[in-house]
């Protein structure tokens, strides 16, 4: 399911672009995507810095009374957001802005379905390679993103399970692991170890009986009985078979 936010103090102009939307969902069936509206810049802005709020694409405006399209997306790039941002304008007198804070697209007004679809098929695609890498989770009552290939392994504390990351740090998740397993399971990197460990293979350096070592440095213990299981998942992983 993609995020997408659309920006337009012009309520007019706002159910059309609202519109486009539904046009492009109702004729590509296997495309998710969910759709939220703001009528100013703040509001979008407001949402994401709190961390509530984390859109794929933001279609935006460029001229709002409450704040500038181009300034609203300086602010989102100086939060670290990095979110596609597709301008909607009547001139192009911003283009040079627009590609300073990385925009995607630059549109100008009246956008037709010519114009946008093309656009949202590519961007769709793009986005569905970037969701791919990455899982979004709740962390201490913020939204945010972990890259899959950070994950070296999880381990199950309680009702918490702890994720152990490549540089060295961790942190907290008041999910179960089951829950978790379903969440990486498009990854196939990913190995259960016994009840208490996900490990990513990617990040195993070597294993015997006794032990996994991993290329952080970190060590898990399987639990008796689990080095078969362990060693045909790694070689099927690695060699197909």
């Amino acid at each position: 399911m993609y995020q997408i936010a659309l920006c337009d103090d012009e309520a007019e102009q706002l159910h059309k672009t609202e519109q486009l939307f539904i046009k492009y969902r109702d004729s590509h069936a296997a495309e998710e995507f969910h759709v939220k509206s703001f009528d100013s810049a703040g509001k979008l802005l407001d949402l994401i810095e709190r961390q509530e709020y984390l859109p794929d694409l933001i279609v935006m405006d460029i001229y709002m009374p409450d704040k500038m399209g181009i300034e609203a997306a300086r602010e989102l790039r100086r939060m670290g957001n990095r979110s596609q941002i597709v301008f909607l304008t009547t001139s192009k007198e911003f283009a040079l802005d627009a590609y300073e804070v990385e925009a995607a697209q630059y549109l100008v007004k009246p956008v037709s379905d010519e114009k946008l679809f093309p656009l949202l098929d590519r961007f769709l695609k793009e986005m569905e390679e970037e969701h791919r890498k990455y899982i979004l989770v709740r962390i201490e009552n913020t939204l945010q993103r972990i890259a899959v290939d950070d994950i070296v392994y999880c381990e199950a504390q309680g009702k918490v399970q702890c994720l152990h990351f490549t540089n060295g740090t961790q942190c907290m998740l008041r999910i179960t692991m089951a829950k978790l397993v379903e969440m990486l399971s498009p990854y196939t990197e990913f190995m259960r170890v016994g009840i208490a460990y996900l490990v990513n293979m990617e990040h195993i350096e070597y294993f015997n009986k006794a032990e996994i070592q991993m290329d952080t440095g970190k060590k898990i213990y399987p639990p008796r009985g689990a080095y078969q299981a362990v060693r045909d998942k790694y070689f099927a992983y690695y060699c197909g078979g």
